[in-house]
């Protein structure tokens, strides 16, 4: 069995800045993309950024400039630094990964999500 756990959120004021963090952990024979999404009361979830197994980075145009996502591949770890939050970045974010439980058997795994929210 394979886990992704978040940790990182909270409340924050408007220009703040949080680190969110996802952990996999069970049977990982490799990870190759991980990612965070978010979902906002009402609206569908949306991709923020996403990070390739040798460091290849894909971001929302929301976040450009104000997150950075980074992975640690030896602790199975990703991080959403988020710097300059907006009212509109509260959410419900959520860690998603790319993961082989063994050779070239893949499959996508979600977190349980954790609560970003931002005051104006």
């Amino acid at each position: 069995q394979v886990q992704l756990v978040e940790s990182g959120g909270g409340l924050v004021q408007a220009g703040g800045s949080l680190r969110l963090s996802c952990a996999a952990s069970g049977s990982i024979f490799s990870i190759n993309v991980m990612g965070w999404y978010r979902q906002a009361p009402g609206k569908l979830r949306e991709l923020v950024a996403s990070i390739a197994s040798g460091g290849s980075t894909n971001y929302a145009d929301s976040g450009k400039g104000r997150f950075t996502i980074s992975r640690d591949n030896a602790k199975n770890t990703v991080y959403l630094q988020m710097n300059s939050l907006k009212p509109e970045d509260t959410a419900v974010y959520y860690c998603n990964a790319d993961i082989a439980t063994a050779r070239a058997i893949w499959s996508n795994f979600w977190g349980q999500g954790t609560q970003v929210t931002v005051s104006s």
